[in-house]
């Protein structure tokens, strides 16, 4: 059973090249990490680990990334125990969620955003995109698609920093692959 989750940022979008799952697979096991597996197409990386800090970590991979491919890969990590407590949390009423025109989102960050922070990105939700914290990601309730928002995405990456986004279900899905209990 995989003990890290990473999720990378920009993987196989925009302007960069595609990196395959089998190189990803690759890479982190030449960074001797065990029981390497990814899921999905999108920078999504299971792997065992000792008992590393998660900012030690997040640095080898940002460092080998970069020098594989070529540019920087703003890296993810989170605890098995952590991917667990991701798919236990409801940060809104299920009934919201069932209704919703959009797919419940969670943008993974780097830190706890500071209590400032915190209220200042909870200002900008309103009915149609709803925002609550969980302990170091943001999840996000849209009514509709995401490029259909009037969200200020921009403005929310601003305060927090960089981010990453998945799917709650994505996460979910991930997460009963390689770390069930």
């Amino acid at each position: 059973m995989a003990t890290h989750a990473a999720f990378l940022r920009g993987m196989n979008v925009g302007a960069h090249h595609r990196v395959s799952n089998a190189d990803l697979q690759r890479m982190f096991s030449a960074l001797g990490f065990g029981a390497v597996g990814t899921f999905r197409a999108s920078g999504n990386v299971a792997f065992t680990a000792g008992r590393q800090p998660l900012e030690r970590l997040t640095v080898r991979i940002e460092g080998a990334l970069a020098q594989e491919l070529g540019f920087a890969v703003p890296t993810f990590l989170r605890t098995a125990k952590e991917m667990r407590a991701i798919c236990a949390f409801e940060p809104f009423e299920k009934r919201l969620v069932e209704v919703a025109g959009g797919k419940l989102q969670v943008s993974i960050l780097a830190d706890r955003p500071s209590a400032k922070v915190s209220r200042q990105v909870l200002a900008m939700a309103s009915e149609r995109d709803r925002l609550a914290f969980g302990v170091r990601e943001l999840y996000w309730l849209p009514s509709g698609g995401i490029l259909e928002t009037e969200l200020d995405l921009a403005a929310i990456e601003s305060a927090l920093g960089a981010t990453t986004r998945r799917t709650k279900g994505t996460i979910e899905q991930m997460a009963a692959k390689y770390f069930p209990g």
